[in-house]
């Protein structure tokens, strides 16, 4: 009987995840990253950058909506949209499902990986980069802010986990933040992932990001949700010029699911998204609420 593969996540040196490997689909080197595409017993196939899962195909539609959606339905009406890496073409495809949104910039600094994703990758793109209203940049996405003379009504931040001496370790700063507030509208909203949340640990990168996007944004907002790839609770932070998402009404919320036709979507709905942002007291403490 041959003996069973594993892909083994190291969540951390007290943690790792394993994957039941059925086959390798790629395993190739970028310009910027190790790119791995397994297909796996439990997940299906699974994205791997630098050893770290990005996104599996049987649970990506929790983490892309979780990470679009509720930036998105805050604005009133979000019509030019800057997404800064997300890769896959998920964050993408969800944001497309808005009828609002006329324009659409990605900018990812990996074209080798954006290519792979293109041709290995259907059912998180769904044909996404091929819309006319969407306008791929192959560049830093810190190059890109920091120049950049168009104002956004959202900018959706879906870089990769800040890996040390990887692409995306001068993302998750309040220098970049600052230069995104820049980018919106008066009226923008800004969402990023802050990768994963510990109960009782206070270091985890998703602090440093909330406690970053504090100090830039005059509304902030914390909320998470759990990716059973990831084996996690996972962290995303909103900062907004004008308006609180945790204050959104629940008559609101529909309404505007409803106007945007969007009660089709697998995993985000108004009551998901109340409870997203209902924090329990212990995270309050660590985040200093």
């Amino acid at each position: 009987m041959k003996k069973a593969e594993w892909f083994i996540d190291k969540d951390s040196e007290n943690r790792w995840i394993y994957h039941k490997i059925k086959k390798y689909i790629l395993s190739t080197k970028t310009q910027f990253q190790k790119v791995d595409i397994i297909e796996t017993e439990g997940f299906g196939r699974i994205v791997v950058l630098d050893k770290k899962i990005q996104s599996a195909e049987k649970d990506e539609f929790i983490y892309h909506e979780a990470l679009v959606h509720p930036a998105m339905i805050l604005h009133q009406r979000p019509e030019r949209i800057l997404i800064l890496g997300g890769g896959e073409g998920a964050t993408l495809r969800e944001v497309l499902k808005h009828p609002t949104v006329k324009h659409t910039a990605m900018i990812d600094i990996d074209r080798e990986f954006v290519d792979l994703c293109k041709k290995y990758l259907h059912g998180w793109h769904m044909n996404s980069f091929n819309d006319p209203k969407v306008q791929l940049i192959i560049e830093d996405a810190m190059e890109y802010i920091k120049k950049t003379k168009s104002k956004y009504d959202v900018i959706i931040a879906d870089i990769s986990d800040p890996i040390e001496e990887g692409p995306a370790m001068l993302i998750y700063t309040e220098r970049f933040y600052s230069l995104v507030r820049k980018a919106l509208k008066s009226d923008g909203i800004f969402v990023t992932h802050a990768t994963d949340i510990d109960y009782t640990d206070s270091k985890r990168v998703c602090t440093q990001v909330l406690k970053a996007v504090r100090k830039i944004f005059p509304i902030s907002a914390f909320y998470y949700e759990y990716i059973p790839s990831f084996d996690s609770l996972w962290a995303f932070a909103i900062g907004s010029l004008k308006h609180s998402p945790a204050n959104l009404s629940v008559p609101t919320l529909k309404k505007r699911l409803e106007a945007r036709k969007l009660g089709n979507l697998s995993y985000y709905d108004h009551e998901t998204h109340k409870r997203m942002f209902s924090i329990p007291k212990c995270i309050k403490r660590l985040l200093h609420f």
